[in-house]
């Protein structure tokens, strides 16, 4: 089977200025040096065509780092990412919407920048609408809205605007019950779908094993199993349990 994702030794840095206070700056007449911290240490994984991978890892270990990279958000510092032509979506909470626009308004712009025409993206919108259960806030900034709200609406935007690569960075596990079960039933129907491929971030084991044919697990940027899905979270899970002991 064809491959849909090829991530070849990614490595990913951030750059920040380290801080000093202004008496220390002033006494040693230096800017203020940059610090580096390296987020992904030589990814390698393929990931095949309609196949749904999951990414675990604790806190800041670079899962929604990667996420961001294949979607094209950052751009690696050295390694490659190939998509093979295909489409790609990241829904996640904190990304892809003008605060300042409406629902409605974010709509269109998020289905432009997933490479839709105008004319696809509003025969879409009263579907996507429908979906979301948003009603009239649809027509009010994205700023007024709850983080229920938001992820809804992201939700609903990348369910139905589907594309050949989708990238789910947690928003399963918010809102309310009713749109948590109404979503994962959607990511069933797109999961069954051979020609979509899936990769969700999430801290939810339970979602993880449910969802996903395959996972890869990462620690402080450095990829520590890639597998079947029971054998790999079981080996996570072990050494989570381990760390908490020590």
């Amino acid at each position: 089977m064809e491959n849909a994702v090829e991530v070849k030794d990614l490595h990913i840095i951030y750059k920040g200025l380290k801080k000093m206070s202004i008496k220390q700056s002033i006494t040693k007449f230096k800017i203020n040096r940059m610090e580096t911290f390296e987020a992904l240490k030589g990814i390698t994984f393929n990931l095949q065509k309609g196949k749904i991978l999951g990414i675990i890892g604790k806190n800041g270990s670079g899962k929604s780092t990667l996420l961001r990279a294949i979607a094209g958000i950052f751009a690696p510092d050295s390694g490659t990412i190939d998509l093979k032509g295909n489409s790609v979506s990241l829904l996640s909470i904190g990304a892809g919407f003008q605060n300042k626009l409406t629902g409605f308004e974010n709509i269109i712009l998020s289905g432009l920048l997933l490479g839709f025409s105008e004319e696809t993206v509003r025969k879409k919108i009263p579907e996507i609408i429908e979906f979301s259960e948003l009603g009239d806030f649809i027509y009010k900034p994205v700023k007024t809205y709850s983080s229920g709200m938001y992820s809804k609406l992201a939700f609903s935007i990348t369910a139905i605007l589907e594309t050949d690569i989708m990238l789910i960075d947690e928003v399963l596990s918010v809102g309310d019950i009713h749109f948590r079960e109404k979503s994962g039933n959607r990511m069933q129907q797109i999961i069954k779908d051979e020609s979509k491929t899936v990769i969700i971030v999430s801290h939810s084991m339970g979602t993880i094993k449910d969802l996903c044919d395959e996972v890869l697990w990462i620690n402080d940027g450095v990829m520590m199993e890639h597998g079947e899905t029971k054998t790999v979270c079981d080996h996570y899970e072990e050494f989570m349990k381990n760390l908490k002991q020590q």
